[in-house]
């Protein structure tokens, strides 16, 4: 790459040097460089963070003719770096607000302007925007998305897809509206792999692909947002780096694959065994299991302690009104007899000789710099924050600028850090204030030298603020982020540390005391003061009597649970996990019912998570230890270094891992391991000795090869069947949890045995047929009840009604087998997805209730049930058939409702349409007492979109106003709606059904 088409050195001085005309310049740039026209609803009447108002937001026309601006997109990822970005480019007097682009969401990326005068020749109209959410996703092609017809060992060879993580957000479709016209783009994201590959995100979609036609792509780095290094970044702009992006394209696709080829499968088999494992699904991932396997093996090594008694000999002396308790230089014993022994020796004697005083000055250092994993390690132990909810208070704080940004692994301060600035900022803190003067005055510590992981800087305050302003927790941590940072330009903590040593009966005892000489960080930071233990003055060859000699008998004791705090230590110590994952990974063992959080913030693993980790190492250790993690980390760092290419180490990785899968596999059904090769033609002599397995399950084998190459007969050794005497997975399951058929109760009836299926109400809610040996999966998070001992009209199963709780509950009528296998195709389901000729019963073409099925007869489809069109989104409003006698339509996709006359005695809908809209008449049969009729009339006919009475009647719920529905024209919600209608709703989006067991994004 070329120099950058402009210096901000040379750029800075010159801003100064012109700021009248560059004033000038920008006040007339709305004429010249206007604002996209955009429909109303697009925009935010206030933005999310005011500015001042500068003499910019005046007028924004270029009026000087002379200066040919350059138009320069430059793109943040958080709103404060963005703003200060744009402060400092400007000189502080650039900046003025454009506009916001609204999303459904409120995600609202911000932009900003400035026109500045960079190397004497060009005048840069800037406009700095910042993104959030813009990491694209991952998954597999629809093809691969059923449970029941993938086989899960297809998918470590499977196409994958990258998609718009947040669609609604339409961040894509906005950063190409705003790269129009732009010759520059400027990268302005987070320096760290993740924030190299969004880079690259940032380029595609805004259409800059290279230098073709003059369009040039920037990368600014820089470890803090100070106006010194973000001109020192402007003045030293790169090219983005391609290796690190491809490194995080390589672990999302490792993660992916790895995940959910073994989560599909042993969700699938031991849930259609088992009926309380109480798991929604049974994952697998290379971080989260690992993370895991710390807690079990914790609690392994807890349940097989065994206490030991133990004695030690302790004797006491009085001196100067003291009485000191003497320690034991041996500190233990475990035979009691030789303890009695030493402390007869000790009586015997009597008397304590002084045989050595010391005195020496130690020093506490005060603490490096704040990173994210000390954050939330101290969060936990501390303040009683789990780590999600401390990043989620982190980040609040950092929206609202009250910190610095709180996703960084370093622990060094920047050589550029304005210290006085920082601790100026916290000068009229009434809490620490008067400290804060203090070090101004007297000058403050050189901080530490930490580690400095060219992320960003520690995580310091950004300016003052007061419990009544942040909230007690969030108050809680900004609190401890300013005394850390404060006490890290705080002197150390001074003490003498004095150790007297005693001699009596051969044996020899010591005590120790200390005293602060300088107090120093621990003033702001007094959870870490010295502990005084004052001394009587003691002098080398003083004897002492005995006062007396104690023969203490105690018991070892096991180590406790891991705590959080533990945990994040051992998950950083084994590369488990980055500073902005390891709160998800612990999160997510937590919320799959894996662990559970006890007192203390001690993790305490689920029958289910023991049972898990035991089984895998019984099967293939490697599964559950972070070494495997290691693995992927050394592979993924060769690619980020550019030592290695991407689509080969992601090959190889995946082999190594398809293999593994591929032996867990056998071993959970109990397949001979290499027999089965040989039959199948797999796997046979000369295969096997090419195959590469640098970790895995053929190590043993190969190894008996090398020595031993053939057997008596003359039998190859790949032909022996090897019995492994390991556990049995399964074995280790059916000893924990029940078996489908001894769980759960009697519900309805099987349409094709007849027979009473049984109930499973812990998650994955189910029934399950004991004579066809089926499992239906539920919909979940509701109750399930038998709906009137009705039947399905196309395979005889007994239909259930599922209702959610709540006042905005909705109940719809289900048949448990087109649930799981819909029998139409090209219907869309409660999971968003269309039916297709390979959907399976656990895909995402599953999930098929009466409210979504199109049959022509049946009286409780979509055909007779729908009456029109959904405002909020595709679907259509469905009767609630149990709603009496508050009667509602609820939508079959999201969680829009509409409230229909209360207290009427029944509703029902007609086979006739209105001719105006084509929605489906109702029937209304209103109370005697409270009917709205004339002449006590009760039972009225009409649409509830064009009809007057019943209109006035209805009222909506989580969507825009019912009224602006009426005269949009013809749209009824036959099988599906015919589109969107009217006004942008302003309810809750979102609201589908989600299937949990397809959504892998952090494993």
């Amino acid at each position: 790459m070329d120099g950058p088409i402009f210096s901000a050195s040379t750029g800075s001085n010159l801003v100064r040097a012109h700021r009248k005309e560059t004033e000038n310049i920008s006040r007339g740039a709305s004429q010249r460089y206007p604002t996209r026209a955009r429909p109303r609803e697009h925009f935010s009447s206030k933005p999310k963070i005011q500015i001042c108002k500068s003499d910019h937001s005046r007028s924004r026309e270029i009026a000087n003719p002379r200066m040919a601006p350059h138009r320069v997109l430059m793109v943040a990822e958080k709103p404060s770096i963005a703003l200060s970005i744009a402060t400092a480019l400007s000189g502080g007097q650039g900046v003025c607000f454009v506009d916001a682009f609204s999303s459904r969401l409120a995600i609202n990326p911000v932009i900003w302007s400035s026109v500045c005068i960079f190397a004497s020749k060009f005048s840069i109209f800037m406009i700095l925007e910042l993104i959030l959410d813009a990491n694209d996703s991952v998954d597999f092609p629809p093809k691969y998305q059923s449970w029941a017809d993938t086989d899960p060992l297809e998918l470590f060879t499977a196409p994958i897809l990258k998609s718009e993580s947040n669609p609604k957000a339409h961040i894509r479709r906005h950063l190409s509206q705003e790269a129009r016209g732009c010759e520059h783009l400027v990268l302005w994201l987070d320096c760290d792999r993740e924030g190299e590959n969004i880079c690259f995100e940032v380029i595609e979609c805004s259409g800059f692909y290279g230098k073709e036609s003059g369009r040039r792509v920037y990368r600014a780095r820089f470890s803090s947002v100070t106006d010194k290094d973000i001109l020192k970044a402007l003045d030293n702009l790169v090219e983005p780096n391609r290796d690190e992006a491809l490194a995080v394209d390589a672990r999302q696709e490792i993660d992916l694959k790895v995940g959910v080829a073994f989560t599909r499968f042993q969700t699938n088999f031991f849930q259609g065994k088992y009926g309380n494992l109480d798991a929604t699904v049974i994952s697998y991932g290379p971080c989260q299991t690992p993370t895991l396997g710390f807690c079990v093996q914790r609690h392994l090594h807890i349940t097989a302690f065994k206490p030991e008694k133990f004695w030690a000999v302790r004797p006491y002396l009085m001196t100067v009104g003291y009485e000191l308790q003497l320690e034991w230089e041996r500190d233990k014993l475990f035979d009691v007899n030789v303890a009695t022994m030493f402390q007869k020796l000790v009586m015997e004697d009597g008397v304590l000789e002084v045989t050595e005083v010391t005195a020496k000055e130690e020093f506490k250092r005060h603490p490096s710099g704040l990173n994210t994993v000390n954050l939330l390690k101290v969060a936990s132990s501390a303040l009683g924050f789990g780590p999600q909810t401390a990043m989620h208070l982190a980040e609040r704080l950092y929206i609202q600028g009250f910190i610095s940004y709180p996703r960084t692994e370093s622990t060094a301060y920047p050589a550029s850090f304005d210290f006085k600035s920082t601790l100026g900022a916290q000068l009229n803190n009434p809490t620490w204030g008067d400290y804060v003067r203090g070090l101004l005055t007297d000058g403050f510590s050189k901080p530490r030298m930490g580690t400095d992981a060219g992320d960003h800087p520690p995580i310091t305050p950004m300016s003052s603020a007061t419990e009544d302003m942040l909230g007690s927790d969030a108050w809680r941590l900004y609190q401890y982020i300013c005394q850390h940072f404060i006490g890290s330009v705080s002197p150390d903590c001074k003490y003498v540390r004095t150790k007297v040593e005693f001699s009596a009966g051969g044996e020899r005892f010591y005590c120790t005391g200390q005293h602060v000489t300088a107090i120093g960080f621990t003033s702001v930071m007094p959870w870490m003061a010295v502990n005084e233990k004052n001394l009587p003055p003691l002098k080398k060859g003083e004897k002492l009597k005995i006062l007396k000699v104690e023969l203490y008998e105690g018991n070892t004791s096991p180590p406790d649970y891991l705590s959080e705090s533990d945990l994040i230590s051992l998950m950083e110590k084994y590369g488990i996990g980055t500073d902005a994952s390891i709160s998800v990974h612990i999160n997510n063992i937590c919320e799959r019912n894996y662990v559970q959080v006890q007192a203390g913030r001690r993790l305490v693993p689920t029958p289910l998570g023991i049972t898990l980790i035991r089984g895998y190492q019984c099967v293939d250790p490697d599964l559950c230890l972070p070494d495997i993690r290691s693995f992927i980390e050394q592979q993924i760092t060769l690619i980020a270094k550019g030592q290695a290419d991407h689509a080969p180490v992601v090959q190889h990785v995946l082999q190594q891992f398809a293999h593994k899968f591929s032996y867990f596999v056998k071993q959970i059904l109990g397949i001979p391991l290499v027999v089965s090769d040989l039959i199948m033609g797999i796997v046979n002599s000369s295969t096997l000795d090419a195959m590469d397995y640098s970790f895995g399950y053929l190590n043993d084998l190969c190894t008996l090869h090398t020595k031993f190459q053939t057997l008596m007969l003359g039998i190859p050794v790949h032909a022996i069947i090897f019995s492994l005497q390991i556990d049995d997975m399964d074995a280790l399951f059916e000893a924990q949890f029940s078996p489908l058929a001894d769980s759960g109760r009697l519900l309805s009836k099987c349409g094709k045995c007849v027979r009473y299926m049984k109930y499973i109400s812990v998650q994955p809610s189910r029934l399950y047929c004991g004579t066809c040996e089926e499992v239906y999966y539920l919909p979940q998070k509701g109750t399930i009840k038998l709906y009137k001992e009705l039947v399905c009209p196309l395979d005889h199963f007994e239909l259930l009604l599922f209702s959610t709780a709540g006042p905005d509950s909705k109940s719809f009528p289900l048949c448990p087998y087109c649930y799981n296998n819909p029998p139409f195709e090209g219907v869309e389901t409660l999971f968003g997805t269309t039916k297709s000729a390979n959907s399976g019963k656990l895909g995402k073409g599953a999930g098929m209730p009466c409210s979504l099925c199109p049959h022509p007869t049946c009286p409780h489809s979509l055909i007779a049930q729908g009456v029109c069109a959904c405002p909020e989104c595709s679907g259509t409003l469905v009767l609630d058939p149990v709603s009496a006698p508050k009667w509602k339509l609820c939508c079959n996709t999201c969680n829009c409702l509409v409230f229909l006359p209360q207290g009427a005695h029944q509703i029902s809908t007609t086979r006739d349409r209105c001719p105006e809209c084509d929605s489906t008449i109702i029937a209304v049969d209103f109370n005697k007492k409270t009917t709205p009729l004339s002449d006590g009339a009760t039972l009225h006919v009409g649409c509830i979109l064009c009809d007057e009475l019943l209109h006035s009647l209805v009222e909506m719920k989580h969507g825009k106003s019912f009224r602006h529905m009426r005269g949009r024209g013809r749209g009824r919600g036959r099988g599906r709606g015919r589109g969107r209608g009217g006004i942008k709703g302003r309810g809750r989006s979102g609201g589908r059904f989600e299937d949990p067991k397809m959504s892998f994004r952090d494993f």
